[in-house]
């Protein structure tokens, strides 16, 4: 089995990175990226601050007693479903431990739960052939239609 370190196509190759997976609530999607900017600039090729949010979706859980819920929200019955909107904030870095404690540093400072749901994959992300003058029609630049209007 060929070793994906080695993949060369005329088109690019990947290098190995860790995908970082936050659930979080919709307002605080800047607020964790903005403390992560302080300690890494959250590179994809020639960008920085680059971040997926997922649609807005739904987080459910059942606090145990002794729970930041059933201690801090008067009347909370430990053991009854709570669900709040969440999106999904993937970032990504170079596979450094390092790198790694002072990005987890970072978001967990941020975070608005205590013990935040965070996933952390082993993967491998695309780098293409930089090339901001192509002529390649499908190319945002060359295609007619520019880029898509900005959310914010």
């Amino acid at each position: 089995m060929a070793e994906l370190s080695t993949y060369r196509a005329a088109s690019g190759h990947f290098v190995p990175v860790w995908t970082i997976e936050i659930q979080t609530l919709p307002d605080d999607v800047d607020r964790i990226l903005d403390a992560v900017m302080k300690v890494h600039p959250l590179s994809y090729g020639r960008y920085q601050r680059n971040a997926s949010v997922s649609a807005i979706g739904r987080e459910t859980a059942q606090p145990e007693p002794g729970s930041t819920t059933t201690t801090h929200v008067d009347g909370f019955e430990a053991g009854s479903t709570e669900t709040y909107p969440m999106v999904e904030l993937k970032i990504s870095i170079a596979r450094d431990l390092e790198v790694l404690e002072k990005v987890m540093d970072a978001v967990i400072y941020a975070h608005h739960y205590e013990e935040p749901v965070i996933f952390l994959r082993e993967d491998w992300a695309s780098r293409a052939r930089y090339d901001p003058n192509s002529d390649n029609p499908n190319r945002w630049w060359n295609n007619g239609r520019g880029l898509p209007d900005r959310i914010s």
